[in-house]
């Protein structure tokens, strides 16, 4: 095929994690992954409630709120996420998924909840470390 037409082919679509299981395996897997969406949307919105809740004017606050959001946001794009441009090695992901997520953890502990953030830190850092274990198999 030439260089022109691999240009134009689109990639193939991901298929998902627990494709490659059966059973009970499957189900694990999958609400695993659940789970990880969910704390990556819970991680934007511990930042959005930390900026929001500072005490400054309320732009200052949206300003922070969005600035905030659009830096997690690229680096989770372009470091962690499935689709990312740059593919870290396992233990470099885990790391760098962890100072994320500690980002989150430390957003809820300046909020006043400190045993939400520890709960948070644990439960991001056991979903990413399960779904590292998986792909190590799968792999």
């Amino acid at each position: 095929m030439s260089e022109r037409e691999q240009a134009g082919r689109k990639a193939a679509p991901m298929k998902p994690e627990w494709a490659d299981f059966t059973g009970a395996a499957r189900l694990f897997v999958m609400w695993n992954a659940i789970l990880a969406f969910a704390l990556e949307l819970a991680l934007f919105a511990f930042v959005i409630w930390w900026a929001l809740a500072l005490d400054v004017d309320l732009w200052l606050r949206l300003l922070i709120a969005v600035g905030a959001v659009l830096l997690l946001a690229v680096a989770w794009g372009t470091l962690v996420s499935p689709r990312a441009r740059f593919r870290l090695p396992a233990p470099l992901l885990l790391g760098t998924k962890g100072a994320l997520f500690a980002v989150g953890a430390a957003a809820l502990w300046g909020l006043g909840y400190p045993m939400a953030a520890v709960v948070f830190l644990f439960l991001t850092m056991s979903n990413a470390s399960i779904a590292a274990m998986v792909r190590a198999d799968i792999k």
